[in-house]
């Protein structure tokens, strides 16, 4: 049995997807990517910790850690994190300071968190990966609802523009990072459990039962599992997908 679960991930991967059908069993926990780096703050706001000021850098770390665990429990037995490859380090780091003289990654992390099934959540299509994160980060928008309703936006909204460049520049470190978990599994001798983006937005319900499966959990029935965010590709993504190819081939 595990007592919780890792999802190793990169950027538009469908993660928000995953950790929103995670939590909607109502046994495995509720993900969230707590150790992202710009919104520790935030996190710390909410669970009401003590102001950073006033504790010491270890003392707010074992806090911060204590109601992250508690978090992604969310009243369940099994704790839930999502993690991106850039924040793994900084998240070693500081379970290093509270755990000191362990003696790997995995060996803090699984001190921290307990018996840990990792899944490498990642997207073979890369440059559809890249188009769908320039265009986030140009338009704002980052997820929608079902019904197209917007569930994050990060800016005022604005029309994205083509980037050949910016493009490739993703698609290249989008495959790096992705490269560096594989390299960091290896090298913890870590064998995780993989779902690809392609199945997962194409049958979340039979990627859940998976999951489920994996952490021996019961799964709920298909026709219970109901997604909650919904793809933003579209006819421009389309698009510049096509443009790409052909400047990539001048």
């Amino acid at each position: 049995m595990f007592d919780g679960y890792i999802i190793c991930g990169t950027p538009r991967t469908g993660s928000t997807l995953l950790c929103k059908l995670l939590a909607s069993t109502k046994t495995a926990g509720d993900p969230h990517s707590f150790y992202r780096r710009q919104d520790v703050l935030e996190w710390a706001e909410e669970w009401q910790l003590p102001d950073r000021d006033t504790m010491s850098e270890l003392d707010f770390n074992v806090a911060y850690l204590n109601a992250a665990i508690a978090a992604g429990k969310g009243g369940t037995g099994l704790f839930g994190l999502r993690l991106m490859r850039e924040n793994l380090d900084e998240l070693s780091a500081i379970l290093d300071r509270i755990f000191p003289k362990l003696p790997s990654d995995r060996a803090r992390l699984e001190k921290a968190f307990g018996r840990i099934l990792y899944i490498h959540l990642s997207r073979e299509d890369k440059l559809a990966q890249a188009v769908s994160l320039v265009k986030a980060e140009q338009t704002g928008l980052w997820h929608i609802a079902p019904d197209g309703t917007e569930i994050e936006r990060v800016a005022p909204p604005k029309e994205p523009q083509y980037d050949f460049e910016r493009i490739r520049r993703e698609v290249a470190e989008l495959e790096t990072y992705d490269a560096a978990w594989n390299i960091w599994f290896a090298a913890q001798d870590i064998f995780p459990l993989r779902v690809d983006y392609e199945r997962l937005a194409a049958n979340p319900a039979a990627t859940l039962l998976d999951i489920c499966k994996a952490l021996g959990i019961r799964a709920p029935d298909a026709k219970d599992v109901s997604p909650g965010v919904a793809k933003l590709s579209d006819d421009t993504s389309l698009d510049w997908m096509r443009r790409y190819h052909l400047d990539a081939t001048v």
